[in-house]
This record gives structure tokens, sequence and C-alpha cells, in this order.
């Protein structure tokens, strides 16, 4: 799919759903009620199983506000409702979300900068240079009676002080359908990006790199988890378009029990020349339990295909995981996937045409009173993240997040990649890993009803060893520092109420 077919499908889908709705009035930010000091923790309530009987949830169908997709430290309307994504299917876990309590869409504008530090100055080559993004943003939220559709759409253009990179577009679209039943699940997730480089520590934990106006109007979809996400974890420079969709359907056997089939299909393309262009194909089915209230087992099997545009070698990549998840609404969302991963490759490596090793991944969320924490993990075969035909990846993330006053919030958040050649071989020569590092502390605050403000600092070190890397500025000897400083500012109007 070309670049001009990507922005003009994208463009389509927002301005289509909100030219084809019904007529809109401008109404008030909905307003959260105030903080209750002695409010305790929300109760125990997560995935409880319903009454023994013969349908899977009693009590008719769930109502509107059951459908929306949270961010990790965002709010919204309503109490949290417990998150009912499958354990077994591509969703990461959630400490729940927010009801809605209506139906609207609201535009804003956005203006960011990154302000980031060259390790390799030279003649004509400046110390620091800035990424200047001016951007317009719009979110929707639709309830239906069984159903709930979430748009976010964030576009403008990217400009950079230093004349060899030049200016750029800027594209965010993020996208989630749900509809159910008694015993029925549909989710569909689309996930689009155009940016100037890699999403390694990108946005510095303050608006930039998330689509939509932000806050509590702009509700963020979840990342897809493990292989149905398009992993870049090594760090560079350089314009890329990446987009995944999926489409998941659960199915409720029993009170207890239930049965996940999850597909998706995701594209890497970068736009300058010495990237490797990815396309990835994942497909999963999975069985769930329900032990407790708040515990659920269950087992997967997944198939990854990994193509590369020009290039012979594919990989087919085949994993059984046992998997155990642990949800309490508003406090906790836990999920560990753990099985052996049987790799086999379209052209022998060596003298071998297949590997086997493990696949892993964890996913942590965990709220205090005012404090929120996140620790993600990754192991196994992955794309190679532009740079390599296939790469072993371990990659692990942690945040923390506080409430520092009435309006300001902290974050922290740090990060480390392991990627290796895909069997031990590259696409450029060699044959030691490529590491990265990121550091990441940031601090956000409303100022009034409709602005957002964001600041960070993120510094980068990448341990290339010789390997070679790729994008303007990329450097190829090891301990390269990068300083980025990160300053976002979002304005919204009043949402427009969908009658």
């Amino acid at each position: 799919m070309s670049y001009r077919n990507i922005v003009c499908t994208a463009c389509f889908v927002v301005f289509a759903t909100f030219f084809g709705a019904r007529t809109c009035r401008a109404q008030d930010e909905p307003q959260q009620p105030p903080p209750d000091n002695t409010q305790q923790p929300p109760p125990d309530n997560t995935q409880q199983p319903p009454p023994d009987n013969n349908e899977p949830f009693p009590g008719g169908p769930p109502k509107p506000a059951g459908f929306a997709f949270p961010g990790l430290f965002g709010t919204g309307e309503g109490e949290l409702q417990p998150d009912f994504s499958p354990l077994t299917g591509f969703q990461n876990p959630t400490l729940g979300f927010p009801g809605i309590g209506h139906s609207y869409w609201v535009p804003g504008l956005q203006y960011s900068s990154t302000i980031q530090s060259n390790p390799s100055p030279g003649p004509g080559i400046p110390s620091w240079y800035a990424y200047n993004y001016v951007i317009g943003n719009v979110s929707l939220r639709e309830a239906w009676d069984r159903g709930t559709l979430i748009i976010n759409y964030s576009g403008g253009g990217s400009f950079a002080t230093d004349s060899s990179i030049g200016s750029g577009y800027y594209q965010r679209l993020g996208m989630a359908y749900t509809y159910r039943t008694e015993r029925w699940l549909f989710q569909i997730v689309d996930s689009f990006a155009q940016s100037p480089q890699s999403t390694f520590g990108y946005g510095g934990g303050t608006g930039l790199g998330i689509p939509g106006v932000g806050g509590s109007l702009g509700t963020t979809i979840p990342g897809l988890g493990g292989n149905y996400a398009l992993n870049q974890s090594i760090y560079g420079v350089g314009p890329f378009i990446s987009n995944v969709g999926a489409l998941q359907v659960n199915y409720a056997l029993s009170r207890r029990s239930s049965i996940t089939v999850a597909g998706s299909y995701g594209l890497l393309h970068f736009t300058q020349p010495g990237n490797v262009d990815t396309n990835s194909t994942v497909a999963s089915i999975g069985y769930n339990y329900i032990l407790s209230r708040n515990n659920t087992i269950g087992v997967v099997y997944r198939f990854s295909a990994y193509q590369y545009p020009g290039i012979a070698q594919a990989y087919g990549d085949q994993v059984v995981s046992f998997a155990y998840g642990r949800k309490v609404t508003g406090r906790l969302g836990l999920r560990i996937l753990i099985g052996p991963e049987f790799t086999h490759y379209r052209i022998p490596i060596g003298t071998s045409s297949q590997t086997t090793g493990f696949s892993a991944s964890a996913n942590l969320t965990y709220a205090f009173e005012r404090n929120s924490i996140f620790l993600n993990y990754l192991h196994g075969l992955y794309g190679g993240s532009g740079v390599l035909i296939g790469s072993i990846t371990d990659d692990v993330s942690a945040g923390f997040s506080r409430k520092l006053t009435r309006a300001w919030t902290g974050n922290l958040t740090v990060g480390y990649a392991r990627n290796s050649a895909a069997g031990g071989t590259a696409g450029n020569g060699g044959y030691a890993p490529y590491t990265d590092w990121f550091m990441t502390a940031g601090v956000n605050r409303p100022i009034g009803r409709n602005l957002q403000f964001g600041a960070a600092y993120t510094a980068t070190i990448g341990n290339y060893e010789g390997y070679g890397c790729v994008g303007p500025g990329c450097v190829t000897s090891s301990n390269r520092t990068y300083n980025t400083i990160t300053i976002n500012v979002q304005w919204h109007a009043r949402p427009f109420v969908l009658q």
C-alpha cells in the first residue's frame, strides 16, 4: 500500500465518520466529581463469574458504558468498568475503563517541539537541532446498546531546524470498535503512524505520539500486546510509516470458559534507503478459564509470519504459550505468557532451516492512591525494527507516575532492548547485537478547561559496536547518547454531542 493510499484512507475514515454523523451541538466538557479522600479501594470484582445457570452473561446485554478503551493513566466519565478483554487475546491488560455517558466528537490543536542533540557534530552538522510539530487533533466516542466506537486522529507537519533533514509529515490514527452480546465479543483495532523517527522512547511521557485530543475526552486505545505490535526497539532517526490492523472474536462456552480467535496484519515502511521494510501476519487461537473472581488461566497457539519486500528471506514462527492473568478493577492488571517457540527459515541459515527457543511476555499495571506503575517484558522473534532481517528481541520497560500536586503529574520511564540477528546473521553485516537504553522524566498539567501542557527530558543510549545503523545523524560507534527535550501544548474545543 502506497503512502498516498494510506493517508487518504486515514482521512476518509475520520471525515466520513464525522460528517456522516447526525446533528451535533456543543456542550461543556464533562466534569469529574471532586476527589473523595475517604474513598476506599474499588471492590475486588473483576472477572467474577456469573451465577450458575445456562447464560454466560445473565442479566441481559451489557450497558453502553462497558466499552470504552482506556489509557494507562487517563480518566473518563463515570466509574471504572471491569476490563473484559480475554486473557489469550491481542490486548494488554488494563485497570478497567471509564463509562461513557455521552457520544461526542471534539477537535483540537497541538504544538510540540523536540530539541535533540547530535552525538557527532562537525562542519555543517549542528550540535543541536529541533523538530517542530503543528498538529490538528480530533477524537470521537460513540456508544450504542451493544457496541462502542472510538477514533483518535492527529495530523500535521514536522519542521526540522537542520536543513539536511528538512520538513515532513506527522500522522497518528487509533481506532477501536467493540460489539458484545451474551456470548460473543467482537473487537477491531487499527493503529497507524507516520513519524520522523522510531517509537523507542518517542514523545518523552508527553502527549506527543498519542493520537487525538488527549485527556479524558480522547480516551487512549490500549496497545496491542506481544507479536501483534510492530516492535521498533532499535533507536533510529528517519521517517517511517507503520500500520497494524487486528480483529478478535471471543465466544463464551460457559460461565467460566471461552475461546478466543485473533489475527492481525502489519507493515513497517521507511521512506529513505538503507532500511528494511517489514510485513507481518499474526494469527492465534486460545482457551480461557476463570479460576476465581480475579484469576484466569489459559493456553494459546500463535503463528507469526515475517516477510521483507525485495528480500528473499522470510520467517514462520509458531508458539504454544501457557497464560495467567489477574485483574482487579482500578487496582491491578497482570498477564504472563510463556512457552516454546519454533522458527522456520525460508532460506536456510548455515546448515539449519529452523531453530527452537522460547517466547515470553509479561505486562503489569498497578495503581496506588496517588501513584501508578507499569512493567512490560518481551522475548522472542520479531521483525527486526527496520534494521535487521528478523531479530531475537529482549525488550523491557518500566514506568512510574505520581500526582505531585492538585494540578501537576510527574512520570518516569526506563526502557532497555537487545536485538540479535535471527539465526546469527544480519542485514547489515556482523554478529554483535544492538542494545538500546532510554530514560525519560517528565511533567504534565492542565491549564484551565481546554489546555494541557507537558515537558520531558529523554536520554537515549545506543551501542552498535561497529554494526552500523540507519537514518540521518545515526553513527556507527558504541555508546552514543542522544539527548532530547520535549515540549507539548494541546488545546481542544468543547465537545460536540452526537444526537
